[in-house]
Parts: structure tokens; C-alpha cells; sequence
């Protein structure tokens, strides 16, 4: 598989498979980088697709820089990467993990995209901050207080963060979408997948024993199989 590293700006990124005027933007999750795009690459390309993806700040070989993974420099970095995209490709699809389909509902609400494949969407971050304070005994109240709060399982919550998803509800997404959604997933509740896919006509498949995360073989093969049958 032909696989080429490249710079947007100050963003790594990857752009795999022959040329072609077809690509998928593939925005990973936390805890990801670029390099993991390879598998899905694989199936995309074989359709004849290139896709390009891109470390997000604070991950792969962002690691080290000051350039924190918030919601304000994910978005200016998704807005970056699509406008390079769309001066080399014809036609734009989307691929994203978790956090990143969060950024992605910002970033692009209005840009008309082909195809999209949100794989344990983050899609309301009103509820998943308010979960957030809930599990570490915290309150809104205490948020708005002391601006920061350093939680026990390693997020920080930012008031200004929380102001910002207040004030910017998803409103838009008017693209072809497909959801892979685990019962399992902690992150996200079912009741607002399900109010999003119907909101949004999205195409959704659930699996009861799946996580936030697909780690396991047999996660792997079902998201493979989703992903071949996903992509248009």
C-alpha cells in the first residue's frame, strides 16, 4: 500500500493509495494517531479511494508540542486539513473515532461532505461533560467556580470548554452517515445515539456486547465488516 508523509501546515499527516480523485478524511479518537487509518485504508482504497489522515494536537508525534487537544485548535486543524483536501480531491468523505466525530460535527456542519462513517460518535458533550462531573462528585456549580477541574480519571474539565458547547449546539449534519454504536459504550448513551440518528436520517448498526473501543478479534472483524459495507 502506497503511503505517503506529509505536512499541513504544522500537521503530520498520511496520505495513503494511488492517486485518485475520491478521499476519505480520517480523524481519529484520543489515544489515536494518523498511523492507525492503515486498516480501513486498506478496504478504502480497494474502492478506489485515497484517505488522508492526521495526527490531532497532543498525539502521535504532536505529543511534545504546547498545542493542546481542545475543542478550538481541533476544529482550526480540521478546517486545515479539509481545506488541503479539497484543493487535491474532487469529491470528500469522512472517517471518524469518538472525539473526533465530535470535531468533526463543528468543524464541518455546513460543508456537504459524500459519505460519512462515525465509528463510538461523541455527539452530545453536554451530557458527556455533565456525566464527567457526576463521576468525579463534581457539579456544574464547582465548574463555573473554579474554571478547572482535574478529575481521578485523568480529564480535565474547562469551563470555557463547556461555555463553548452550550452555545454551539449540533444543529446541522445534512450528509449520508453511518454509525457503528457498541451497547456497552460508557461514553455515550443509547437514548442519544438513537435521538441523533433519527434527527440526522442516519444509518445506524448496534452490536450489545461492543465497548467504546473495539480492541477485541471479534470487534475487529464486525468493524471491518461495517467499514466494507460502508463505504460508498
Amino acid at each position: 500500500m502506497k503511503m505517503s508523509r506529509i505536512k499541513i501546515g504544522n500537521i503530520p499527516a498520511i496520505v495513503f493509495g494511488d492517486i485518485s480523485n475520491k478521499v476519505y478524511v480520517y480523524v481519529h479518537g484520543k489515544m489515536g494517531k494518523k498511523e492507525e487509518a492503515s486498516s480501513f485504508a486498506e478496504i478504502a482504497i480497494d474502492k478506489g479511494f485515497q484517505v488522508i489522515s492526521f495526527d490531532l494536537p497532543e498525539h502521535g508525534e504532536r505529543m511534545d508540542i504546547d498545542y493542546q487537544n481542545n475543542i478550538w485548535n481541533g476544529v482550526s486543524d480540521l478546517n486545515e486539513v479539509l481545506n488541503y483536501a479539497k484543493s487535491i480531491w474532487k469529491e470528500i468523505n469522512l472517517y471518524a473515532v469518538s472525539i473526533g466525530v465530535y470535531y468533526s460535527l463543528i468543524a464541518y456542519s455546513n460543508i456537504p461532505i459524500k459519505n460519512c462513517l462515525f465509528i463510538s460518535p461523541i455527539i452530545d458533550m453536554k451530557k458527556l461533560i455533565e456525566n464527567m462531573l457526576l463521576w468525579s462528585n463534581s457539579t456544574i456549580e464547582k465548574l463555573t467556580e473554579n474554571s478547572i477541574i482535574e478529575t481521578s480519571f485523568g480529564e480535565t474539565l474547562n469551563i470555557d470548554y463547556y461555555n463553548f458547547v452550550l452555545e454551539n449546539p449540533i444543529r446541522n449534519w445534512n450528509n449520508i452517515t453511518h454509525i457503528l454504536y457498541g451497547m456497552q459504550d460508557n461514553m455515550m448513551d443509547f437514548n442519544t445515539i438513537i435521538n441523533f440518528t433519527k434527527k440526522f436520517n442516519c444509518e445506524l448498526t448496534t452490536y450489545s456486547d461492543m465497548e467504546h473501543y473495539q480492541y477485541t478479534e471479534k470487534d475487529l472483524e464486525r468493524l471491518k465488516k461495517w467499514q466494507e459495507k460502508s463505504i460508498q
